[in-house]
């Protein structure tokens, strides 16, 4: 470990690791496998930034959070007061420490990462959130001794659970509004909970503990309430609601569109992970849940829900679990984090290939895929070079599941239910730059705005939002 620096020594020592799990233990188990910084670790770290005139680090956050003086008031020791300062803008900094892809965004923008040396914003903000311990709600929400209780005079509604409505809920409850929740699953938490795994985000130790704080604000859950079939935006509106907020992601799987993927043992990554988070296929037989098993499984695509569907794969018995990816390790998407985590499991990477069609048994149960050899072409205009086949190259390899991570698309029950919704060309919301739709005071944000993207921008989108609703009621 790096030598200890002192507060008044600015930018001394090497980046701080991370404390995992070992490998060999958390490839078959589901527990966290980051476990986060010791105090002391904490403080080396926090010590190391060298406190910039104009953080450039701020620039990147999507939320805006005070990094310079969060990470200051840790160096002093003063936890209390980071975590009122990152609750200023974030709501979910237990959530965001662990699944924001801080390399992309503010880590990205630190200027010790010419060095390579970036100061570990993300795993500083999981330490803060982790160590603080609020004493009742509106302090775990805000970070500030008192909330205006909700008076009942004024009322918005979100439609699905995941991040962008969370932080709405959270920033409007503490403001005195009385926000009521409508998710479509039995569970709230939208992606947070179906989607990410326990091993990456704990469900009870963090998710539901957000949760909690908001219901203790007056937040009120009403889960199997599917948007557009159960309830409809202007049916909300007619009831008295004076904002309704659009916040059900974009979860329809895309496929791959190749013969035989309709066999038994062909997945959605959203369907697999769900099966295996929401309906803790993990825990059984605490948690009767059906899952797939497979023994030899491939995983198509590159970012992070493949990583997570890989990753899962393995810890629920597994055999070899490969990805498979039509460019090469330097284009996946996913974070290097993720990655080097998976490789380190177990997961081999499989590049230059793309699947041509899935077989199957007189049954129908899948037994292999052929995949069609590739190679990166000449760069277009925006510099990415473009898979292409190479012509008569082909394998077969043997599987037994198949796990689609090709990206996700616009659910359109809800956007078909609400006439006078302006979609853009990807089927997406249109907003302004307050967050409103076409319909007034309807808002939208995350993933059913911008396609599919992180978790954070999601909470930007949320913020945005809120500031917005809270201005016209007052608030």
């Amino acid at each position: 470990m790096a030598e200890t620096a002192s507060p008044k020594k600015k930018g001394i020592g090497t980046r701080v690791e991370m404390p995992c799990q070992p490998a060999e233990e958390r490839v078959r188990n589901f527990s966290e496998v980051a476990l986060g910084y010791t105090r002391e670790q904490a403080l080396e770290e926090a010590r190391r930034c060298i406190q910039c005139k104009n953080p450039r680090c701020v620039q990147g956050c999507p939320v805006e959070v005070e990094i310079k003086d969060f990470i200051h008031a840790v160096a002093e020791e003063k936890i209390e007061e980071a975590y009122a300062i990152i609750k200023r803008t974030n709501a979910l900094p237990a959530i965001c420490g662990r699944v924001c892809p801080q390399e992309d965004q503010c880590e990205g923008k630190c200027i010790l990462n010419a060095k390579g040396q970036a100061v570990a914003i993300g795993r500083l903000e999981r330490y803060v959130a982790d160590a603080y311990l609020a004493s009742d709600a509106c302090a775990q929400l805000t970070g500030q001794e008192a909330c205006a209780l909700p008076d009942g005079a004024k009322k918005v509604a979100c439609i699905g659970s995941g991040p962008a409505s969370l932080t709405v809920a959270g920033d409007l409850a503490a403001k005195g509004v009385a926000v009521t929740m409508f998710e479509g699953l039995h569970v709230p938490g939208g992606v947070l909970v179906y989607g990410i795994p326990e091993f990456r985000l704990p469900k009870t130790l963090v998710v539901e503990k957000e949760l909690n704080a908001l219901r203790q604000l007056g937040v009120e859950f009403k889960t199997n309430w599917v948007g557009g079939k159960t309830i409809e935006v202007q049916e909300l509106l007619d009831q008295g609601y004076d904002a309704v907020f659009i916040g059900v992601g974009a979860g329809l799987p895309r496929f791959l569109n190749v013969p035989g993927e309709n066999l038994i043992g062909v997945f959605s990554a959203n369907e697999y992970l769900t099966r295996a988070n929401l309906g803790r296929a993990y825990d059984f037989p605490n948690y009767d849940t059906p899952t797939y098993i497979g023994k030899n499984v491939t995983v198509y695509g590159a970012g992070n829900v493949a990583m997570d569907a890989a990753r899962t794969a393995l810890r629920l018995g597994a055999e070899s679990v490969s990805i498979v990816y039509r460019r090469t390790r330097d284009e996946m998407p996913c974070r290097h984090e993720e990655l080097e985590h998976a490789e380190e499991e177990g997961v081999k990477l499989l590049m230059l290939s793309a699947p041509v069609a899935f077989h199957g048994d007189d049954k129908g149960t899948l037994h292999s895929v052929t995949l069609q050899r590739m190679e990166l072409g000449e760069p277009d205009a925006s510099g990415r070079r473009s898979p292409r086949p190479i012509p008569g190259d082909t394998y077969e390899m043997a599987t037994d599941l198949a796990i689609v991570a090709v990206g996700t698309r616009a659910n359109p029950i809800l956007l078909e239910a609400t006439p006078g919704l302006n979609l853009n060309k990807w089927g997406y919301i249109e907003v302004d730059e307050n967050g409103e739709t076409s319909i007034p005071n309807v808002f939208a944000g995350g993933d059913i705005v911008t396609g599919a993207a992180t978790v954070i921008l999601a909470m930007g989108a949320g913020r945005t939002a809120a500031k917005e609703i809270a201005r016209r009621l007052g608030k």
